[in-house]
């Protein structure tokens, strides 16, 4: 399901801006939406759900113009959406908040509902404590519970909101086969501020910051991008009054390259220098270099 944004505009009252003049186009598959907190992101999801209009601009999704009525409860029919704080009901099990969900989207059918929900509680890997309230749950399980209703109705297009927060690491790494086996057959929309979920999940992505539009590519791209930007420096020493600090370690950890979060570097320290710490510089242009006795290109 393709998605087209055609420069839209949302200010809130207290003229606040959340986005501005961002267009974007999604032909399908999944795309990464990166950006720090306050970025515009959830404002940009709500817009795609149809929960909030913009003032100015353009949001098409398929055949239906979300400026409608009719175009957004059609979209809403195919729809999965996780949002980035999702409400449950205390009292009721996992089983049976899916199964009031399930009816809600409109799956009539009692067997396959049932069915349905048996098989997304093995999927997100709560089967053992489908039958326990909810307010029992920890914000993980929750989470693999705001991830079950999403896929509910088998939506054509599938929009999470800081999916994998509050998930342990074996969950997160299962969440994110599960959105590429998702995205070969409808379009998956992934906002986060977690690099490496974008890492190691999407091809292409789409930045926001302070509600524009900044970059729009490959993830291969964004990276060599930072090349000549991000160095490794070893020393005992106070960090430079110049760049950001990216990551400190001690020098017998392994370092990950902001430059390349998918890979690790170890580094060696110069014997010149008795080390104490790592650190990884982010400078704000490649014309400004680190002291070169002691820094490493990564």
């Amino acid at each position: 399901m393709r998605l087209d944004i055609v420069r839209v505009s949302k200010t809130f009252r207290g003229k606040v801006r959340a986005l501005e003049e961002v267009s974007l186009t999604v032909p399908g598959g999944i795309l990464g939406l990166l950006g720090a907190n306050g970025a515009g992101k959830t404002t940009l999801m709500r817009l795609l759900t149809g929960l909030i209009s913009p003032n100015s601009g353009r949001i098409t999704i398929g055949d239906h113009d979300m400026a409608t009525a009719d175009g957004r409860l059609a979209v809403q029919r195919v729809l999965g959406y996780l949002p980035q704080d999702l409400g449950v009901y205390p009292d009721l099990t996992a089983r049976q908040f899916l199964d009031y969900v399930a009816l809600l989207k409109g799956l009539d059918d009692r067997p396959y509902r049932r069915r349905r929900v048996g098989e997304l509680l093995e999927l997100v890997n709560i089967a053992d404590a489908a039958d326990r309230k909810l307010r029992g749950y920890s914000g993980g399980m929750r989470r693999r519970v705001g991830i079950a209703q999403a896929l509910l109705n088998d939506p054509e297009l599938l929009i999470v909101d800081e999916p994998t927060s509050g998930l342990d690491p074996e969950e997160r790494i299962r969440f994110r086969t599960l959105l590429s086996q998702l995205a070969e057959r409808r379009t998956v929309l992934l906002s986060t501020h977690i690099v490496d979920d974008i890492a190691q999940t999407c091809t292409e992505l789409a930045v926001l910051g302070r509600g524009r539009l900044i970059y729009r590519g490959t993830v291969s791209d964004l990276t060599a991008r930072a090349n000549g930007n991000v160095w490794s420096l070893v020393s005992s020493g106070p960090a430079p009054s110049v760049g950001t600090v990216v990551s400190a370690l001690p020098t017998t950890a392994q370092l990950a390259s902001a430059s390349s979060p998918q890979l690790d570097h170890p580094l060696t320290p110069n014997p010149s220098f008795p080390p104490s710490k790592t650190a990884t510089f982010c400078w704000p242009n490649s014309t400004a270099s680190p002291p070169p006795s002691r820094s490493h290109n990564p």
